[in-house]
């Protein structure tokens, strides 16, 4: 998932609340777990032994942030609708209902519209409520409970619940609760009346408007009850009971902004009077006077502060999403991979990493700021995930998001690669980058430069006299293989040619330097025959020109010396007769080349001014015991100077002048 997937930016479409990339990416969580990724709530339900309930946790978390990011952002993106002032509409129409003037209270405050969001985002990620057992009524020792209070069952005469009815009391006091945390009152509500108690279905709808403090307070009610009332009346009041009630920090997170929700809204009432549906006529006639718009500023960022202090203390991802700090949250996560923070091998490294890196590209995606640096970091320790994981086919389209960074970045993973993959491999992974708009001409130039670098470092160094080629040429080592496929890189298209002719000249010259004849006649050979057509430097192309007539001079002798060791073999004169036919072809074949190319002569002579120059020092190659003697580099003089002579004429240095 990258821009490529929203090639236009198109902000409407990346905040989709069904196909945007937040969403996308939430259903891609709830569907998939790692490597093969089967659907979460399949793999809970069959235990299955390739997914742990640790990976199935990590992934529902991932999925449920997510989907705060597609609650929160859209609002943040786009321009808020125009709203009126709760004291305008109160002072317009005093008899506005109650529920109006809240949806107004909401609106005029940014910090308390988007609680409210993530508020309604733990509704949606809580836990799936428990379905109470289904119930003829309450009974207790005496008969049926004749009174509507929500506490009947607790008060009057001693009356007491018989012990079976006490326990389907206390279930459906918590299954009750469970609705409540997930948001859904008017399922509690049904389950109340399933359960034959009409007067508590009553009391969970009126908590709508009105607070049931008391009776979350009354110490004398069971807990389960005295929660569910509490859940039902968030306030600082009733906090401590329901703090008991929270086991993950989702619900502490729960707990504290229904709280600071329903404050706020308590407090703007207050000020508003309440209107005539919570005043009565009292409060039309002493309208209270609207505050100044600095005042009401003043007390909104006084309000701001408090709440996110009190939310503070709570930490963690999600809250720095619903503070709006996401700068804070990616600065400190990179510099947790900075300092080795996060051990690699532990089963959440990659998910963090999946998770950070997509939420810098999403962050970038609809043009909000995001640090520079912590974003490079991100994607780097991500892309090293997906090269642990053999995930190639993804590493072009992440590497495309680093921007300046790409080309190198890409460059390394392709060098990385080595010789582990073939030329097949090779040539596709250097042209999907192509799919995402990047330069596959760059990034062949610069893999291969490394590979060439990172070969040379680690080959010898040469020194000495030069090797003889006489002997049965051992095999290649991964080192010299690795240079020798280095020239891939840049004969895939016809683009990077030119470079790779330049490299071509480079490695020729240190494998005939090293002795090396064969890798050099298979580089050649590998080398696509455009090469030779190539005249941007006149000096290289002839260069490669002279190593092509070199190998061709070889493959002759090769074949003339492969001819010869047959001699042995004939036994009979038919045979003999043959043999010598094809062996006076090699010979003549290999005599005409040297005619036809008679510009070599004259380098070979030329070449005895260059040995005999003192600054080369190259006739200390002849002193050696084990190494080609004076003698019979002179003599081979010799013979190229008499060769000279053959095409007629008697003065030795007309080859040389010609």
């Amino acid at each position: 998932m990258s821009e490529s997937l929203y090639s236009s930016y198109d902000l409407a479409a990346l905040l989709d609340p069904n196909t945007g990339f937040a969403p996308r990416l939430r259903q891609l969580c709830r569907d998939h777990a790692p490597h093969q990724l089967p659907e979460i709530t399949e793999a809970e339900n069959s235990a299955s032994p390739d997914v742990s309930q640790e990976e199935l946790d990590v992934l529902r978390m991932e999925a449920n942030t997510w989907g705060l990011l597609q609650a929160v952002m859209p609002a943040r993106k786009t321009e808020p609708e125009p709203h009126v002032h709760s004291h305008i509409i109160l002072a317009t129409n005093s008899y506005t209902p109650t529920s109006t003037l809240a949806q107004a209270i909401m609106h005029s405050s940014v910090l308390l519209t988007e609680f409210v969001v993530a508020r309604e985002w733990l509704h949606e990620t809580a836990p799936q409520p428990q379905y109470p057992e289904a119930t003829t009524g309450l009974r207790n020792q005496r008969g049926s409970v004749q009174e509507l209070d929500p506490d009947a069952m607790n008060r009057g005469d001693g009356q007491s619940l018989a012990a079976d009815d006490s326990g389907s009391e206390k279930n459906l006091a918590q299954a009750l609760y469970s609705f409540v945390r997930a948001g859904r009152l008017d399922e509690a509500a049904e389950s109340c009346r399933k359960a034959h108690q009409p007067w508590r279905a009553a009391s969970i709808r009126g908590s709508l408007l009105f607070q049931w403090q008391a009776i979350a307070l009354n110490p004398n009610l069971p807990d389960p009850e005295r929660i569910l009332y509490a859940a039902l009346t968030p306030c600082p009041q009733t906090f401590s009971v329901f703090k008991s009630a929270c086991r993950t920090w989702e619900d502490h997170l729960w707990a504290q902004i229904s709280i600071l929700c329903e404050e706020k809204q308590t407090a703007e009432m207050m000020k508003l009077g309440g209107g005539f549906w919570d005043g009565g006529l009292a409060v039309l006639e002493n309208m209270p006077s609207p505050p100044s718009q600095e005042e009401d500023a003043a007390e909104e960022e006084e309000w701001e502060r408090e709440a996110t202090s009190t939310l503070e203390t709570l930490g963690s991802v999600h809250l720095a999403i619903i503070l709006d700090r996401t700068n804070s949250l990616l600065e400190t996560f990179a510099t947790g991979l900075r300092d080795g923070n996060f051990d690699p091998e532990s089963s959440e490294y990659p998910t963090m990493t999946r998770f950070f890196a997509h939420l810098c590209l999403y962050l970038r995606m609809i043009d909000i700021p995001v640090p520079p640096l912590a974003t490079q970091v991100i994607l780097e320790a991500y892309l090293q995930v997906l090269e642990a994981a053999g995930q190639r086919e993804l590493i072009a389209m992440y590497a495309g998001t680093l921007g300046d960074n790409t080309v190198e970045r890409y460059a390394m993973f392709l060098t990385s690669l080595e010789l582990t993959a073939d030329v097949n491999e090779r040539r596709l992974a250097l042209t999907r980058p192509r799919e995402h708009g990047l330069d596959v001409h760059k990034m062949a130039v610069v893999t291969a430069e490394r590979t060439i670098d990172r070969a040379f470092e680690l080959l010898p160094q040469m020194k000495g006299p030069l090797p003889s080629v006489i002997p049965l040429q051992a095999t290649p080592s991964d080192v010299e293989l690795l240079l020798l496929r280095s020239i891939e890189w840049t004969t895939f298209e016809d683009g990077t040619h030119d470079t790779a002719l330049e490299q071509a000249t480079v490695i020729l010259r240190y494998f005939l330097g090293a002795g090396r004849v064969s890798l050099a006649k298979n580089l050649v050979e590998m080398l696509p025959r455009e090469l030779a057509s190539i005249d941007q430097s006149e000096e290289r192309a002839t260069e490669y020109l002279h190593y092509r007539q070199f190998f061709t001079i070889w493959d002759n002798l090769d074949r003339v010396v492969e001819c010869q060791s047959l001699e042995v073999s004939i036994i009979n004169w038919d045979t003999r007769a043959a043999w010598l036919s094809d062996y006076t072809g090699l010979i003549d074949h290999a005599y005409d080349a040297r005619v036809s190319m008679s510009s070599n002569l004259k380098r070979a002579l030329e070449l005895a001014n260059i040995v005999a120059d003192s600054r080369y020092k190259l006739y200390d190659n002849f002193l050696h015991l084990d190494g080609r003697r004076l003698g019979e580099y002179l003599d081979a003089v010799g013979r190229a100077t008499i060769a000279g002579l053959e095409g007629g004429g008697s003065d030795p240095f007309q080859v040389i002048l010609s």
